[in-house]
């Protein structure tokens, strides 16, 4: 009877090892990944630790400038369709976080909010970029606020797109997508890390929309064929297991900066109720809430957002003109561009 039983325990065995065995997936190589996603302005920049970089700046370099950041385990490619209207007027900066993207994983550095920080300061310092609008989305909009807190001298404005941050609530917790509970587990981590995470990366993907549409086959080969470029797993895995930098109203508190704070009113990852949070917390900011739209505003609500963005920049440009000489996009001195209450 033991013989028997322990014969079906290892048979049993034996078939998860094949499955799992079946169901890894090698790494992609970076020439491979570039060849199919660098994008038109694709560069890259190599920082001084050695970390490749990969970015886009494009737009007129000598009007305002606006920096943008993508979310966990997304791109740069989630602003395509920001840059391509906002360049005609403005430079604009795109850039891969480390262990996301195109750009190179740091090892053996821990992922971290302070890590990206420090990334975005270097690149948009090497290209000449000392005063600018940051904006992000998700975990980059967490990068931008605490960008804020760090070098507030470099913003002129400051973005936050469905931006992570607060401590999260057991109802956030239990209505969380599928596969960031299952992340959220170590033993899942380490079981998962080398599988082939197609069917949930496109499970995550559909939470992040309101619309399905957006949800396309492309949409999800992209995001799997990055997350397996080498270290970037490592990387997802190491954020979804290392320290959370937490939001709370006596931190930001201390954000000067013009801020407008942009939120999908069904977003499933992180809920509209941090919204207001950020209004509360940071003096004299604007928000903006969409409706029927979920965690990525920027490409579910593209016209809407792009026309909110086009509007807060010209305020930006307008303030900066005290501190140095530009020319504003849409000539502020006309006074339908002026902001309210300037003649």
């Amino acid at each position: 009877m033991l013989r028997r039983t322990l014969a079906v325990i290892l048979t049993i065995v034996a078939v998860l090892a094949a499955g799992w065995l079946a169901l890894r997936r090698a790494d992609i190589p970076y020439d491979t990944l570039e060849t199919i996603y660098s994008t038109p302005d694709t560069q890259f920049m190599t920082l001084d630790d050695g970390l490749k970089v990969h970015y886009t700046d494009t737009g007129p370099q000598d009007r305002s400038a606006i920096v943008m950041v993508h979310g966990f385990s997304s791109s740069l490619h989630t602003w395509d369709a920001w840059k391509t209207n906002l360049e005609v007027d403005f430079r604009v900066i795109t850039l891969d976080l480390p262990g996301h993207g195109l750009t190179r994983a740091d090892d053996p550095i821990q992922p971290n909010i302070e890590r990206f920080v420090s990334v975005v300061h270097e690149v948009t310092q090497d290209l000449g970029v000392e005063r600018f609008t940051l904006a992000g989305n998700s975990m980059g909009g967490n990068t931008a606020w605490s960008y804020a807190l760090t070098h507030p001298e470099t913003l002129e404005g400051l973005i936050l797109v469905d931006a992570s941050g607060w401590r999260e609530t057991a109802e956030d917790n239990e209505n969380s997508p599928f596969i960031f509970r299952l992340l959220a587990n170590p033993v899942a981590r380490a079981v998962m890390k080398d599988l082939d995470m197609t069917s949930l990366t496109r499970s995550g993907l559909e939470d992040s929309y309101t619309d399905q549409s957006f949800v396309t086959d492309e949409l999800v080969e992209r995001y799997v064929a990055l997350s397996r470029a080498p270290g970037h797993r490592e990387t997802l895995l190491g954020i979804m297991a290392g320290e959370r930098v937490e939001a709370t109203a006596e931190k930001l508190s201390a954000i000067q900066v013009p801020t407008l704070i942009m939120w999908g009113r069904d977003d499933n990852l992180v809920p509209v109720s941090s919204a207001q949070k950020f209004a509360d917390a940071i003096e004299g900011s604007t928000q903006v809430i969409y409706d029927g739209v979920g965690h990525l505003p920027q490409e579910e609500a593209a016209e809407q957002s792009i026309a909110d963005v086009r509007a807060f920049m010209l305020e930006v440009e307008w303030s900066a003109l005290d501190e140095e000489e530009i020319i504003p996009a849409g000539d502020p001195r006309i006074g339908e561009n002026r902001p309210d209450g300037e003649n």
